[in-house]
């Protein structure tokens, strides 16, 4: 039998007070009425008075009498019938809004373990399962926000040791100045540069204070200039790095910065876990958008990771973003730039066998 929902239920709850109370009126109209009337009756009876107006005047103020105190206690019986049931359905309604009220309360002390019990009300019931999703995902966001507290901590105090460890020698006469130190003091404060700005990024991108400022935009010069920029920095025994563009590809309503910055972003995270093979950046179009993919026979990500790659607050295989120089918020602020531009960003992956990063932008 299928459930009710709120408004059947809401309807037959007040269909079911008014019957108890019309049947309340009803049954005691029908059993005191009568007694009450014959009790005037034989009191009459025994009276001394036979005329006839006389007795339809004892008649009719006994009806009126016994009519008047039979729907009063009708109503009485009644009212209290009806209050009592429109009590116990409405406390049935309103329970479950009244927990979740309570557990937002806790949740806002700090206390994020509450959940919602099931209810019997499929509308309320959605809601406790929606509310309960809600729950988990700010439980593990505020999960993922310690842990990149804790992983920003220590990238940043990695750098810090080092350049004022340095800088403490050279003063203290224990080193001298060199090409090679210098070298090292740069490297390190670029990377902390580049936390720093990754995290300002992240930061205006979840705050949707980043400016896009789209127009009709010709994707293949700007991927030319990109595969010539980035082959110059590969090696020679590491990968090589190809573009698959047709020649009369369509413009899209992009904004060209942006553009380059998530195309930066996706072919610098190839280069970085890929070291020999290829790095291809194929572009095709499908219906009204131009499809851009990254392809790379890296590292690859595992199947756990794969789903959470894209989420602020996530990172996988912290060892492994340490070795190779990532803070593990490139890929949330791509995804950010991606869907303001009206796109979508899409990721496929096998551990051992490389990578495919790819999204698309509306054609103009």
């Amino acid at each position: 039998m299928p459930k009710l929902n709120l408004r059947s239920r809401l309807l037959l709850s007040h269909l079911l007070v008014m019957g108890v109370g019309l049947g309340s009126f009803i049954l005691m109209s029908k059993v005191y009425s009568p007694r009450l009337f014959v009790l005037q009756l034989e009191r009459l009876e025994q009276t001394q008075f036979f005329n006839v107006r006389s007795v339809r005047t004892y008649l009719v103020r006994g009806f009126e009498i016994t009519w008047n105190r039979s729907t009063l206690w009708s109503v009485g019986v009644g009212a209290t019938a009806a209050g009592a049931l429109s009590y116990w359905v409405a406390k049935r309604i309103t329970q479950p809004l009244t927990q979740m009220r309570e557990i937002t309360q806790k949740f806002a002390a700090g206390n994020l373990d509450e959940r919602m019990i099931k209810s019997e009300i499929p509308e309320l019931n959605q809601l406790s399962l929606s509310f309960n999703r809600m729950a988990e995902s700010i439980e593990g966001i505020e999960q993922r926000r310690r842990e990149l507290i804790s992983d920003m901590t220590h990238e940043l105090r990695t750098p810090l040791t080092v350049v004022r460890g340095y800088l403490e020698e050279m003063a203290e006469g224990q080193i001298q100045p060199s090409d090679e130190l210098y070298n090292r003091l740069i490297r390190e404060t670029r990377r902390l540069e580049r936390l720093v700005n990754d995290l300002q990024e992240l930061s205006k991108a979840e705050a949707g204070y980043l400016v896009i400022n789209p127009q009709p935009l010709n994707l293949r010069p700007l991927l030319e200039c990109l595969v010539a920029r980035f082959g110059d920095q590969l090696l020679e025994d590491g990968p090589v790095i190809n573009l698959d563009c047709p020649s009369n590809l369509p413009t899209v309503f992009a904004d060209l910065d942006r553009t380059e910055q998530i195309l930066v972003n996706l072919l610098g995270n190839a280069i970085r876990y890929t070291e020999i093979g290829s790095i291809t950046l194929k572009v095709w179009q499908n219906l009204n958008f131009v499809w851009v993919a990254v392809i790379d026979t890296g590292v690859g990500i595992s199947e756990i990771d794969l789903p959470h790659v894209f989420e602020r607050f996530w990172r996988g295989e912290r060892s492994r973003s340490r070795q190779w120089g990532g803070t593990g918020i490139g890929l949330a602020i791509t995804k950010r730039l991606v869907e303001l531009q009206g796109g979508k960003i899409e990721v496929e992956s096998e551990l051992g066998k490389g990578s495919i990063f790819r999204f698309c932008l509306p054609i103009t």
